[in-house]
């Protein structure tokens, strides 16, 4: 493999993981495809191939162990290193339902998704993302899982009162700022995106935002240098509140 940055991204074979990976493969990144589904994953790897990126699926249940281990044995074996981490992989279960009648089982199953397996993945890669001369993890996130806004009767997307996802997101904005302490004195940059509201098969494509927009924050995340934050949640615009 040459020497160019290398970036691993979860669920990337549509949506804003796959615009992520075609942004940060025109930059000259090889893109790692991580994806539960052999076929798509695959398929997306190459379409990137076509576009003049290079490209590898890596078949990645995130809420596997055993595929976790496997896609960090595959990344391995084909860098020294691994330059980013995004953790863009994410569900969302019956979030319709009122908190009081939302059922734990299915809770239980976001977390696993949207904060466990984020979890487990970054301490599996952990090794490679520190041989990086400038690693960067960035965790996909969202606006709902922000206390601040989601307080405020004002807030554009107040009526939403998703138990599982909004939690979810708020606990994974917290894993984020612990990763980020534990690693301050290094070279690693931790943050979390907040790509906003975008048309994507997650929401059946009821989003205003495109998944090139969605994208922007997260590819600028992922490039920060040496000078940049880390421990931090930021959309296009700058900084969310937590």
């Amino acid at each position: 493999m040459s020497h160019a940055k290398t970036v691993l991204i979860t669920g990337a074979n549509k949506g804003i993981g796959y615009e992520t990976a075609q942004q940060l493969g025109r930059q000259g990144y090889i893109v790692f495809i991580g994806a539960r589904d052999e076929s798509r994953g695959q398929t997306a790897v190459d379409q990137l191939l076509q576009q003049g990126i290079e490209a590898h699926f890596v078949l990645l249940d995130v809420t596997d162990s055993s595929t976790i281990q496997s896609a960090v044995h595959q990344i391995e074996q084909l860098s020294e290193s691994l330059d980013v981490l995004i953790n863009n992989a994410g569900v969302s279960i019956d979030e319709m339902s009122p908190p009081s009648q939302y059922k734990v089982e299915n809770m239980r199953k976001v977390y696993d998704t949207n904060v466990f397996a984020v979890v487990e993945l970054t301490q599996q890669l952990l090794p490679l993302l520190q041989k990086s001369s400038a690693g960067r993890i960035v965790n996909v996130s969202s606006g709902l899982g922000s206390l601040t806004q989601n307080s405020d009767p004002n807030y554009e997307y107040a009526a939403f009162n998703g138990l599982a996802y909004s939690s979810s997101k708020a606990s994974l904005n917290a894993v984020t700022v612990m990763f980020a302490k534990e690693f301050k004195d290094t070279a690693l940059k931790i943050n979390a995106a907040d790509p906003g509201y975008t048309a994507t098969d997650f929401n059946g494509n009821t989003g205003p935002r495109s998944v090139e927009q969605a994208a922007t924050i997260i590819v600028k995340l992922a490039t920060l240098d040496e000078n940049g934050p880390t421990g931090q949640f930021f959309d296009e615009n700058g900084i969310v509140p937590w």
